[in-house]
C-alpha cells in the first residue's frame, strides 16, 4: 500500500470510528486501536499513541454539541475528571513495563467487563429522584436535561459518588495504557454505579476523555510514540466524524444507545483477546511502503 493510499484509508476509517466513539461515549480509540494493530500492522504502542490524539478529537468534536444541547452533565464531569487525569498520568508512566501481548488481552478484558455490565442494566428503571449522597448533594452534582427522542424533560440525582472517584481513577489509568479514552469504564461507572441516564454519561464522558487523554498525550509524544503519519488522518477523520455522530445521538433513544455501546465493546473485545491469545493467528497487516 502506497503512502497516501494509507492516509486516504484510515482517514475513512477514522470517521466511522469518530461517529460510533461519540454515540457511545467511548471516544474513536474502540476503532482506531485495532484497525491499525490487526488491519495495518502498526505496533500496538504506535496505535495507543495515535487513539489518544483521536480522543482529544473526538472529545473536541462531540463535547461542545453535548453540552449546548445540555445533555453532558459539567460538574460532574469535571468533579470525576480529578480521579482520572491522575489515573492517566499513572498509567502512562506503567505503559514501558507492560508487554505488548498483556496490553491486547488487558483491552480485551476491560471491553468484556464493560459489555457485561451494560448488558445487564437493559431494563434499567427510572432515574433516581432522591439522593442520599453528602458529596454528590454539596457539589450539585445532579441535573436534567430535555429527552428529544422522548420529548419530555429528565430529572436525574447522583449517588456513590465515591465509588465513581475511585472507577474513575482506574478509568484514567486503562485510559493511558490503552488508547480507548477509558470511556469503556466512566460510562458504565457513571451508568451504573452513580445512576446517571445513559445519554447523560455518553455525553459527559465525551466531555470528559479529552481531558484525560491530554493528561497523557505528553509523555507518549515525548517518548516518540506519536508518528504524525499515522495521527493526522487518525485526528482529522474522527474529528469529522464526532461532529456528525453529534448530531444523532439527541434524536435516538436511551436503549438504542446502550444496545449500540455492547455491541461496539463485544465485537472489538473478541477481536482483541485473540490478538493477545494468539499472537500469530490475528495479523493480517496490510504493508504499507513508508
Amino acid at each position: 500500500m502506497t503512502p497516501l493510499l494509507f492516509v486516504i484509508s484510515l482517514a475513512l476509517i477514522s470517521i466511522a470510528g469518530g461517529v460510533i466513539g461519540s454515540l457511545v461515549g467511548l471516544g474513536g480509540g474502540v476503532v482506531i486501536v485495532p484497525t491499525l494493530t490487526i488491519i495495518y500492522g502498526v505496533t500496538i504502542r504506535l496505535a495507543i499513541g495515535a487513539s489518544i490524539i483521536s480522543v482529544i478529537a473526538t472529545s473536541s468534536g462531540a463535547a461542545s454539541a453535548y453540552v449546548r444541547e445540555k445533555m453532558t452533565n459539567l460538574r460532574a464531569g469535571m468533579f470525576l475528571e480529578i480521579a482520572t487525569t491522575t489515573g492517566a498520568v499513572s498509567g502512562a508512566y506503567l505503559t514501558t513495563l507492560l508487554p505488548d501481548r498483556f496490553l491486547f488481552l488487558l483491552f480485551g478484558l476491560v471491553l468484556a467487563y464493560s459489555a457485561i455490565a451494560t448488558y445487564r442494566k437493559r431494563h434499567s428503571a427510572e432515574p433516581l429522584t432522591v439522593s442520599h449522597d453528602r458529596i454528590a448533594n454539596y457539589f450539585n452534582l445532579h441535573g436534567s436535561y430535555y429527552d428529544t427522542a422522548e420529548k419530555k424533560e429528565v430529572s436525574y440525582k447522583v449517588v456513590h459518588s465515591q465509588l465513581g472517584l475511585f472507577l474513575m481513577y482506574i478509568a484514567g489509568l486503562v485510559s493511558a495504557l490503552l488508547g480507548i479514552g477509558s470511556g469503556a469504564l466512566k460510562v458504565p461507572a457513571m451508568d451504573s454505579a452513580m445512576h446517571l441516564p445513559m445519554k447523560v454519561s455518553t455525553a459527559t464522558s465525551n466531555f470528559m476523555i479529552g481531558v484525560t487523554a491530554a493528561a497523557s498525550a505528553g509523555v507518549y509524544f515525548v517518548r516518540g510514540q506519536i508518528d504524525p503519519v499515522i495521527a493526522a488522518p487518525v485526528a482529522a477523520g474522527v474529528l469529522l466524524g464526532a461532529l456528525f455522530g453529534a448530531k444523532i445521538l439527541p434524536r435516538v433513544t436511551s436503549k438504542t444507545v446502550r444496545i449500540a455501546f455492547v455491541v461496539v465493546l463485544v465485537v472489538v473485545s473478541l477481536e482483541m483477546l485473540q490478538r493477545g491469545a494468539f499472537p500469530g493467528s490475528a495479523h493480517h497487516a496490510i504493508p504499507v511502503n513508508r
